[in-house]
Order: structure tokens, then C-alpha cells, then sequence
């Protein structure tokens, strides 16, 4: 996308909710007196969508504008906690697959935080559309929840791709890949083989990986360490709004949600109904997401003159937010714009600049089956049962309705420990229950009739079963983990 000719390029801007209107018209403003031409089109989501019952929070003809534009600067907002329908936010970023989303965060003078002199500048890049956020819940008993968490081969590639392509584009030189795959080997280990296998392609840049929660620890003893951190959603979203308290908190903080077709620009932090209208929020966060848009569309020198207005303010020290200045001598969300407006075309004097080229987004396959395996089998099938017995009624139950079948039962676990066979330890058990099976005979080739079967003979036990998962081996890999104390 190019923004070097004469034609206006069409945005769509949303200006959210609470306080997303102000901070969204501070970057508008700032946006078209750096002199790109934009033709804005205004469109809704959020609460008052929300409020006309439309359960996504998108309206059509939203979705039909970001569709024509394919840029979206928005406003922050309001999503319900708990309960009700799902977050408008995250509708847009999985709608327009707009998988990576880029936190940077660095140090800006002036803002007093106990890291200040310590040169933090670094980007989270973090996965934006599956794990957690795949948004997969069922209620397996009235009392036990389970939620899928979703890591593909293909999601891994693109964004571990474009962390590198990031530390690229401005000249750093590490990436850190943070997971869980310690703990969770297949799904955040998905991401750490991939990173691994990928890594070499950029021999310029030094990769590491770090376990997240050691990378956590790490942010808040030494975070000038750090470059770039790629990491899965659910990662992501706690590492980054760490990061962006090392700075001065969410106020200060943009972010960039990128894919292949369409790219939404927004600063993080809430609606903060309570402050809406009043003239007192910090508009920085959505300012510098404003400049990591006119990035974006190709507008460097324009992009570079409203980062410098914005650092050269925060070094002048004579107008500041409450958010980091307190009551006295504070000023208006507009009265900072303004002084911004005031320093466009000059140059911060203890800030430096980072030089910046074109960041290339990764290109990877469109095929579905990413992965394809040379072999595959089915082993076994876990059987996820309800019911209030204790193990050692259970197991005596669940292995008579295995009678007459191609299936033994091989153990029971609860919440992922083995407790039948008794093995002696003092486990708390809830009503959710998985029930392993394994062949008789593996060499026979079981079909869906035995698994009726078996599925029968559970019912047959009294037994209420809710769910089922093939145990699948790829390339003679198991393709499924084993509970805590099984052998």
C-alpha cells in the first residue's frame, strides 16, 4: 500500500468508545497535517453496535468498508467481561486475519517510571487470531470448562516470519521466542520447533528462545536485553501490556495489528467510560499508532516528522497529561495535540532515532494441510465421561463397558492426573473424567461401528460420556500427550 501518490487513500476510521473519540481525532488531526492525503471513512462498532443487538459488535456495513480500505485506525472498545456476546476486537482482527500484532514500546523522556535512563526500545510480536482466542469453550459438566487451545504449523510460520522480517526492517539485532513448551510441548512447543527451523534463514539476527515466564521475570529485572519477543496470543497479550507498563503504562503504548489483505491500527488501553468527554486522556498511544499506520502505508519521512513532534514534546516537558504529570500542572487531551500540531517539523535533541526500511511481510502457502505426513495411525481414543464416582468406582465401570469391544481401557485421569489404576496418590477429583483406550489388537483396523460400541457400552454402565479425541501417531510420533503418572 502507497501513499506517494496524489489520490486520497481511503481509511476507515472507527472512533470507538468512552474516550476513543477524543484520542481518535488527536491522531486524525496530527495524521493530515503531516500533508498525507487521506480520505476518511468514518463507521461503528463496539457498545452502541452492541446495544442494537448485533452479538459481534461489527455491523455489515463496517465490515463492507475495512473491506474496500483495508486500513483501519480505531478507538478503543467496550467489550463484555464474563459474559455476553464476544469482543469486537478481537471480530475484526480474526475476520480480516490480521495475524500479528506489534507492540513497540521505548523509553520517552520525561516519563517517570522506575526504568527511566535505561534505553528500553523493543517490539513484542505476538500471535493474533488462534491459541486461546480461537474463542473454543464448552461447559464439558455443570462445574468443569475446558477451552481449545489452537496452535497451527501455518500460524507459527507467518508470525515467527514476520518477527524476523520486524528486526529487520529496523536494523535489531535478536529476537527472543517465548513459550510455554516446557509444560505444553505440542501447541506452544509447535511455535519453538518452528521458530528453531526458521531461525536459520535470517543468520543476521541472533535467536533465543526463553520459557515466558522466565522472559516476564526477565522484563521487569533487565528489560534492555530485549529486542524483538515473538510469542503465541495468550502470551503475547500479558507480555505486552507488561512491557508497556515498563514505559509509563498503556497510554503510551500502539500497536499495529498486520495481515496479508488488511491492517488495523489502535492503541491498546481501555475505554475509560468514567473519563469520556472531559479533556483529560493522554491521546500519545493512539498517536503513535496513527504513526505506525502512515509506516505502513509507505509514508516514512511523514511517519518520521509526527514521531519527532510527539518525542520533542515529551522532551520540552511543558505540556503533559495527568496520566503521568498528576493534577498540577497538567494539561487537556486537546492542548497536547496541539502542542504536537505546534512541533511538527522539529527534531528531538536526547532522543535517538531508529532508522527504519520497509518491513516485508512473510509470504507462506495457501494450502489447508500445511503439514503433510508420509504415515499416520490411530492408537487408541480418549473418552471424556461425567460423573460423580470416585475412581475406584469408576474404573471398575468404565473397563465393563469395554467388554466385547476393540477397546481396553488403559487409564483414567482427572484435571491430567492418572487416578485409576489407583495409584495411591491424594488426588481432588471433579466430575470430568478422561477415559483412555487403547486396541486389543492393534493390528486390526477399527472402524466406526466399534466405537459405537464402546460408546454404547458406556451407556450401558450409567456412564454420560461428552466428548471424544482420537490418539493419533504421525510418522510413528505420538500424536497426543500422557497424564501426569502414566506410563
Amino acid at each position: 500500500m502507497n501513499a506517494t501518490n496524489n489520490a486520497p487513500l481511503p481509511v476507515t476510521l472507527i472512533p470507538g468508545d468512552g474516550i476513543g473519540p477524543e484520542v481518535v481525532d488527536a491522531a486524525r488531526r496530527l495524521i493530515d497535517a503531516t500533508g498525507v492525503r487521506i480520505a476518511w471513512e468514518e463507521a461503528h462498532a463496539g457498545a452502541s453496535v452492541f446495544r442494537k443487538g448485533i452479538a459481534s459488535g461489527v455491523p455489515q456495513e463496517t465490515l463492507d468498508s475495512i473491506s474496500r480500505t483495508r486500513l483501519v485506525l480505531k478507538g478503543p472498545l467496550e467489550t463484555p467481561v464474563g459474559f455476553g456476546e464476544k469482543s469486537a476486537n478481537v471480530t475484526l482482527r480474526k475476520l480480516f486475519e490480521t495475524y500479528g500484532n506489534l507492540r513497540p514500546v521505548r523509553e520517552l523522556p520525561g516519563v517517570p517510571t522506575p526504568y527511566a535512563g535505561r534505553g528500553i526500545d523493543l517490539v513484542v510480536v505476538r500471535e493474533n487470531v488462534e491459541d486461546l482466542y480461537a474463542g473454543i469453550e464448552h461447559l464439558q459438566t455443570p462445574g468443569v470448562a475446558q477451552c481449545l487451545k489452537l496452535i497451527s504449523r501455518k500460524g507459527c510460520e507467518k508470525i515467527v516470519r514476520l518477527a524476523f522480517e520486524v528486526a529487520r526492517a529496523e536494523g535489531r539485532k535478536t529476537v527472543h521466542c517465548a513459550t510455554k513448551a516446557n509444560i505444553m510441548k505440542m501447541t506452544e512447543g509447535l511455535l519453538k520447533r518452528t521458530f528453531e527451523e526458521i531461525a536459520p534463514e535470517y543468520p543476521d539476527i541472533t535467536a533465543q528462545h526463553i520459557i515466558v515466564d522466565n522472559c516476564a521475570h526477565q522484563l521487569v529485572r533487565r528489560p534492555e536485553q530485549f529486542s524483538v519477543i515473538v510469542t503465541t496470543n495468550m502470551n503475547g497479550d500479558i507480555l505486552s501490556d507488561l512491557t508497556s507498563a515498563l514505559v509509563g503504562g498503556l497510554g503510551f503504548a500502539p500497536s499495529a495489528n498486520i495481515g496479508s489483505e488488511v491492517a488495523i491500527f489502535e492503541a491498546v488501553h481501555g475505554s475509560a467510560p468514567k473519563y469520556a468527554g472531559k479533556d483529560v486522556i493522554n491521546p500519545t498511544a493512539m498517536i503513535l499508532s496513527g504513526v505506525l499506520m502512515l509506516r505502513h502505508i509507505g509514508a516514512h519521512a511523514e511517519a518520521d516528522r509526527l514521531e519527532n513532534a510527539v518525542l520533542f514534546t515529551f522532551e520540552e516537558g511543558r505540556h503533559r497529561t495527568r496520566d503521568f504529570a498528576g493534577d498540577a500542572g497538567s494539561c487537556g487531551t486537546r492542548a497536547f495535540t496541539d502542542a504536537i500540531l505546534a512541533n511538527l517539523g522539529k527534531t528531538p535533541r536526547r532522543t535517538p532515532a531508529r532508522t527504519r526500511s520497509k518491513l516485508v511481510l512473510p509470504v507462506t502457502s495457501t494450502a489447508v494441510d500445511l503439514v503433510r505426513p508420509a504415515k499416520r495411525e490411530v492408537v487408541g481414543l480418549d473418552v471424556f465421561v461425567e460423573s460423580p464416582l470416585q475412581p475406584e468406582v469408576l474404573g471398575p465401570k468404565v473397563q465393563a463397558a469395554a467388554e466385547g469391544t476393540a477397546f481396553r481401557l488403559k487409564m483414567i485421569s482427572n484435571r491430567g492426573t492418572v487416578v485409576f489404576p489407583l495409584t495411591g496418590a491424594k488426588t481432588d477429583v471433579v466430575d470430568q473424567h478422561r477415559c483412555r483406550f487403547v486396541f486389543q489388537n492393534p493390528a486390526l483396523d477399527v472402524g466406526n461401528g466399534e466405537v459405537g460400541a464402546l460408546l454404547s457400552g458406556l451407556e450401558r454402565q450409567g456412564l454420560r460420556w461428552m466428548h471424544l479425541e482420537k490418539l493419533q501417531a504421525f510418522d510413528d510420533r505420538p500424536g497426543f500427550t500422557k497424564a501426569q503418572g502414566e506410563d
